[in-house]
């Protein structure tokens, strides 16, 4: 837990949770908290833990990418969560979309601009939005609505290239899969739009379970998920997220993304999910765990 990314406080939650939930399911639990630049330094305290199993809670760059993944495969240890391919395609928002729009899945249209060019014009037409690449957790998105007087003012910290999409209005719904079952449809409704904040506050977000939706669109919701997690080939747990115009009935429905890492805080979405389903949260640490243990 930890890492270098922006997401690394996130992260950081996640694994206090995760390691206590194991404890209490009676494994044994070494933590390895990575700070910023302890990377290097993985194999040499993987080697000191022996795991049986390595429980990924990091996310963002370097944790969620397919790079840690990479080095799990390379020293042979078993991991939970999506392997090096589903990593890396999932954290990279437009081959991801390309794999969804391949399978069928409604996603807006999109592109990859140079953060010079979406400061100095529009480059689609307003609405849209712009966010990197390959972050998670709503780190630097900006929305660009009708009426701006100008183009996306980025920040100097953006990435070279930025991904551009149209807008998607809409209720936020999002679905969680295990293995290969999706867990159910919440709601997220929020007094803005879902940013960082009000994704890991307390009280930024309220969540709605089972979202107060027609059944059509429950049933597309888990559908689309578990088509994205087999066609990322993701493993273990994900979460796929939508917007949905309920003017336009089923053909409101956009996926936004799938996260192969969703986060285990006390404010996560696939726990809740878990929970209500009956898998508390220690049960659905221990799936997670069996899961990974069990691979070939």
């Amino acid at each position: 837990m930890g890492g270098p990314s922006a997401e690394r406080e996130v992260s950081l939650s996640s694994g206090r949770e995760c390691a206590h939930a194991l404890r209490v399911a009676g494994y044994q639990v070494a933590e390895i908290i990575l700070g910023p630049q302890e990377g290097a330094s993985l194999p040499a305290r993987l080697a000191d833990a022996r795991p049986d199993v390595v429980f990924n809670a990091l996310h963002g760059k370097m944790g969620e990418d397919g790079r840690v993944q990479g080095l799990m495969d390379w020293l042979g240890y078993r991991y939970t969560h999506s392997g090096v391919l589903a990593s890396a395609l999932a954290m990279d928002k437009t081959r991801a979309k390309q794999v969804f729009r391949d399978a069928g899945l409604p996603v807006v249209e999109s592109r990859l601009a140079c953060a010079a060019e979406v400061r100095a014009r529009h480059v689609m037409p307003p609405p849209y939005v712009v966010k990197p690449n390959d972050e998670g957790s709503s780190v630097g998105v900006y929305i660009v609505r009708e009426g701006n007087n100008g183009p996306a003012q980025l920040s100097g910290d953006m990435p070279e290239h930025v991904m551009v999409e149209a807008y998607a209005p809409g209720r936020e719904l999002t679905t969680a899969v295990l293995g290969d079952r999706a867990l159910g449809v919440t709601e997220i409704i929020t007094s803005g739009w879902y940013d960082y904040d009000a994704k890991y506050s307390t009280g930024g977000s309220r969540h709605v379970i089972p979202a107060e939706i027609p059944a059509e669109i429950d049933a597309a919701c888990r559908d689309f998920a578990v088509r994205a997690h087999a066609a990322l080939g993701c493993r273990g747990l994900s979460r796929t997220d939508f917007r949905w115009d309920d003017s336009r009935g089923l053909a409101g429905l956009i996926l936004l993304e799938t996260n192969t890492q969703p986060g285990m805080t006390p404010t996560s979405l696939a726990p809740e999910q878990a929970a209500h389903v009956g898998m508390d949260f220690t049960a659905l640490c221990r799936w997670i765990v069996e899961e990974a243990l069990c691979r070939d």
